[in-house]
């Protein structure tokens, strides 16, 4: 993993600090990040299976995008950016739907994130980045509920289902 640096963040999302990525994920410092929930227009939700090389949860089930604002980048500009690296598209119009306080330990590692819950949709299927992602599929609502029920600690990233729990109550009655 190339050095980048995160945004070291209070419990009020009030900016601290800068820290190497890696190293605030083995100290559990907590920082700022995202999760994209993109949406095809059936209102299937897209994810991703991360690469087998990916630092912490290789082979899992996911959102369609995630990470971190750089020092100095929005949110949103940063989630738009990581979409199109991860995914090989754009992102459509982002909204943010709420905001997932958590806390794993993952191995040797430390998720420690006010993670920022963006929902889009897309009308085109991603091209990804195989350094990113092994695997891809539009999932129906009904369906990924039913996969998180029986699969929610092997299957799925940590963050994932408690950011679900969020992300469904607020999408469209068409869609949830």
């Amino acid at each position: 993993m190339s050095e980048e640096s995160v945004v070291l963040i209070d419990e009020e999302d009030r900016e601290l600090g800068v820290g190497e990525k890696l190293a605030v994920h083995v100290s559990g410092q907590l920082h700022r990040a995202f999760s994209v929930f993109a949406f095809n227009p059936a209102g299937e939700l897209l994810l991703q299976r991360r690469a087998l090389g990916k630092y912490h949860s290789p082979g899992l089930w996911t959102n369609s995008a995630c990470g971190h604002p750089r020092p100095g980048e929005t949110t949103e500009a940063a989630a738009a950016r990581r979409f199109r690296e991860e995914l090989g598209i754009d992102a459509g119009a982002l909204r943010e739907v709420g905001i997932l306080r958590y806390r794993a330990e993952l191995a040797d590692l430390v998720e420690n994130e006010l993670d920022h819950l963006l929902v889009c949709e897309v009308s085109v299927d991603p091209d990804p980045d195989p350094d990113e992602v092994v695997e891809w599929r539009f999932v129906p609502v009904a369906e990924l509920d039913a996969w998180i029920a029986r699969a929610r600690e092997t299957e799925f990233t940590a963050w994932f289902p408690p950011a679900w729990e969020i992300v469904s109550p607020a999408l469209p009655s068409s869609r949830a």
